[in-house]
């Protein structure tokens, strides 16, 4: 059975009696080189173990497989766990496990399924999650690697660099935590049902070490109050955010210490500024 032939992947459902779930944006993939190319992407070895977030009827899950020496699959829909014993029944070193990813506690079950691996992360994202799974991702700080697939727009604005319309808070967030890269897009057509919108692979590579110094909860609440109203100019966003601690004038003074004009808007600034404005209003 091809799990990336439509043919093959109607018949596989319709003997369940499956039906897609619009709430949990269910969007298969009908095309090999997709999962082929992630599964290559993340760089994985028999050292590897992977978790995947919702494999599906598992496609991505039979591309790990052979290059991981583990790979435990998180499935939310109860409907794909008897399609997911059927195709993944070759695979020994596959374990699926329901449940919802927001709610595991996660270095736990990578403590009792991955000792003695080095761990990474791989998904094909439901759109309407992407943002809390990532988020948790990053901060549990267990993954060597995190490589996933994406609405391009949410991609795009994740690789954003300081300036680009696209960088926001979340951008700064990611980039805190890991190296992010958009890898390719991947076109509607790849999917059943096809989305409305393109989607993208990107890599999120936690660092070592946070790529600037400060405290981290102080940065990102400056960050918080500069993309507060993106159409304000920073001094502003500053003012209501900071206005019961400083004077406008003062807050003025501190983005002139930083060499910012008072014109400036948040989306110019990167991590080091921030973290410069940070330590100033502490």
């Amino acid at each position: 059975m091809d799990l990336t032939d439509i043919r093959d992947v109607k018949a596989l459902l319709a003997r369940h009696g499956f039906r897609f779930s619009k709430s949990m944006g269910q969007n298969f993939l009908i095309v090999d080189w997709v999962p082929r190319q992630i599964a290559d992407a993340a760089g994985l070895d028999e050292r590897c173990a992977v978790l995947e977030i919702g494999p599906g009827i598992g496609p991505l899950t039979q591309q790990l497989a052979p290059r991981a020496g583990r790979v435990v699959a998180v499935e939310l829909d109860s409907a794909l766990l008897p399609i997911l014993s059927e195709t993944l029944a070759q695979f020994s070193n596959v374990e699926v496990i329901p449940g919802d990813i927001m709610k595991l506690e996660l270095p736990s079950l990578l403590a009792d399924r991955f000792s003695g691996f080095s761990v990474k992360a791989c998904a094909n994202l439901p759109y309407n999650i992407t943002t809390p799974v990532l988020s948790r991702l990053l901060e549990s700080g267990c993954f060597q690697s995190i490589t996933v697939m994406i609405q391009r727009e949410v991609a795009q604005r994740i690789c954003a660099a300081p300036g680009d319309s696209e960088c926001g808070a979340f951008s700064l967030f990611c980039q805190y935590h890991a190296r992010c890269e958009l890898l390719f897009e991947v076109p509607p057509d790849c999917f059943l049902p096809a989305p409305k919108v393109t989607s993208a692979v990107v890599q999120l590579t936690p660092h070592a070490a946070p790529p600037v110094e400060g405290d981290r909860d102080a940065i990102f609440a400056v960050v918080k109050a500069a993309f507060a109203q993106r159409r304000k100019t920073l001094l502003n966003a500053l003012s209501a955010a900071y206005g019961s601690r400083f004077s406008k004038e003062q807050l003025r003074q501190l983005l002139l210490d930083c060499g910012l004009s008072e014109t400036v808007r948040g989306e110019r600034l990167g991590l080091e500024q921030f973290a410069a404005l940070a330590q100033k209003l502490q």
